[in-house]
């Protein structure tokens, strides 16, 4: 017996084909323009919107979303109030892998001091798109490195060869730059991502990335904790040695004692074992800027998302600091002259914003925006 099929067995391909009919004379919008019908259909359907996908930054790693206590990880009586514990949750982050080097701070200082420099058209951008333009004397006194750090922040110490060396020179382009203040390191991170979005904007006119930013300081702890909640130090608790006896971090282990780590100064980025994120030197080799302003009181005064602390008294009503007002700014991690305490997660100091220093330092962060449903992280 010859089987039958009901007209009703066509009906759902017939309302397939209509709807694809429809969408494909734009009158509800197929994402190339068209007429929305009367409908809240969404703005992406009327016009060609370039599509969203989560990249992860060149020299980046994702930190990805989650909550942790905050504050000391261990017994400190010293400093137990301005320390305290607080369960925070952070949101899901970039962060790069390694402390800014003394080449990529070069490549931003010869973009803007060198007339004979890279070709930027080589890398896909003529110039920076409303970036402001900075003249020689005022970078230079603004943002260039101080090398004389060497020699001004330690009495009777023979600073001279890294005064002349440390910085420009190949032997130390791997090495962490220093002599940079809070403010240079903010202007650092507006050109970064003027740099990249401008690249972006010329390569088939892509959407523009987040901007790269200080890391706040609970953003920082919370990366440098790798995940282990509680955790004293980033590779774990307690000790300041694996079990060969091998120093996990460069910094200063006793009195006069510089050298046990196999550094006397700052190290070459990425020497010691990362963190379960896959950070490095997130203790110990140059201390670290963050975004926040320092207050003593700021930990149980923040919201517990996202935190940041910021100063009401450094600001005008606009929002503009005040250029007057030299505002305190968090600083974490410890450095190589510093003594195991400041290595500690919990462990909260500060210095001026336009101060510069011989053992501070910084590295970037970037908000993740939201994931397009289905898309994966990918490499930029």
């Amino acid at each position: 017996m010859k089987k039958t099929v009901s007209p009703r067995a066509f009906y759902p391909l017939l309302i397939l084909l209509a709807g694809a009919l429809v969408t494909g004379c734009g009158l509800l919008g197929g994402g190339s323009g068209g007429d929305a019908t009367g409908n809240l259909v969404g703005q992406s359907r009327l016009e060609s919107r370039p599509d969203w996908g989560i990249i992860i930054p060149y020299g980046m790693l994702p930190i990805p979303a989650g909550t942790f206590h905050m504050g000391q990880a261990d017994e400190d009586p010293a400093s137990t109030q301005i320390n305290f514990n607080k369960q925070i949750t952070i949101g899901s982050f970039f962060m790069d892998e390694t402390e800014i080097t003394n080449d990529e701070y070069l490549q931003f200082t010869t973009y803007f001091l060198d007339p004979d420099g890279p070709n930027m058209s080589a890398g896909g951008a003529e110039g920076l798109v409303n970036f402001p333009q900075v003249g020689r004397e005022d970078f230079m006194a603004k943002y260039h490195p101080d090398t004389t750090v060497w020699m001004k922040d330690f009495s009777h110490h023979m600073g001279d060869p890294l005064v002349n060396y440390y910085w420009q020179h190949p032997g130390y382009q791997d090495y962490p730059v220093v002599g940079v203040s809070w403010e240079a390191a903010v202007f650092f991170g507006k050109w970064r991502t003027a740099f990249l979005n401008q690249w972006r904007k010329n390569d088939g006119d892509k959407p523009p990335m987040p901007a790269f930013r200080l890391p706040s300081e609970a953003e920082w702890e919370y990366a440098a904790r790798g995940g282990r909640d509680m955790a004293k130090y980033p590779w774990g608790n307690p000790y300041i040695r694996n079990s060969k006896g091998c120093m996990l971090a460069n910094f200063k282990p006793g009195r006069g004692n510089f050298y046990d780590d196999g550094f006397a100064y700052t190290s070459p980025v990425g020497v010691y074992f990362p963190n379960d994120f896959g950070l490095v030197d997130m203790a110990g080799n140059v201390s670290e800027w963050c975004l926040d302003d320092f207050n003593p009181a700021s930990v149980p005064t923040v919201w517990d998302l996202n935190p940041q602390y910021i100063d009401k008294n450094a600001y005008d009503k606009a929002g503009n600091s005040k250029e007057k007002y030299n505002a305190r700014k968090v600083i974490r991690g410890g450095s190589w002259k510093d003594v195991a305490y400041y290595l500690e997660t919990g462990t909260r100091t500060y210095e001026y914003k336009d101060s510069t220093r011989a053992y501070i330092g910084f590295r970037c962060a970037m908000t993740s925006l939201g994931r397009s449903s289905g898309t994966e992280f990918k490499i930029n």
